[in-house]
């Protein structure tokens, strides 16, 4: 069986890969210029049955809600059409520089907007 840390793992790539579809495949640039980064407040995790060496899994991730300075995501992690995993994380747009929480930059609210097809709570 996989590990339970291990998912925290794949959530985080999940993540990364989400946000190079959304924002583009330089996103991480944002990052190192302190336009743009993401750290961890909280996660949420429901185990609900155990994936397996050489399972083959889909690790799937939405925004569902943005706050000023703050985004809540929903993940599920499959194997098929099996659920396994159940997440809930709330990612926090951090200023490098202050060590505070800073805006999310409104063109990158626009486009996590446009790809979630406008269904995101705003607050």
């Amino acid at each position: 069986m996989v590990f339970n840390a291990h998912y925290l793992t794949y959530i985080d790539v999940a993540v990364t890969e989400y946000y190079r579809k959304v924002i583009g495949p330089n996103w991480l640039e944002l990052a190192e210029r302190n336009i743009f980064d993401l750290v961890l407040r909280r996660v949420t995790l429901d185990y609900l049955s155990p994936a397996k060496l050489d399972d083959l899994l889909d690790i799937h991730c939405r925004v569902v809600k943005m706050g000023r300075s703050s985004m809540n995501c929903e993940f599920a992690i499959k194997r098929g059409d099996e659920l396994l995993i159940q997440a809930e994380a709330v990612q926090v747009c951090f200023d490098l520089e202050t060590g505070k929480s800073k805006p999310i930059p409104e063109d990158i609210r626009e486009r996590i907007r446009e790809f979630e097809g406008l269904k995101i709570s705003v607050e």
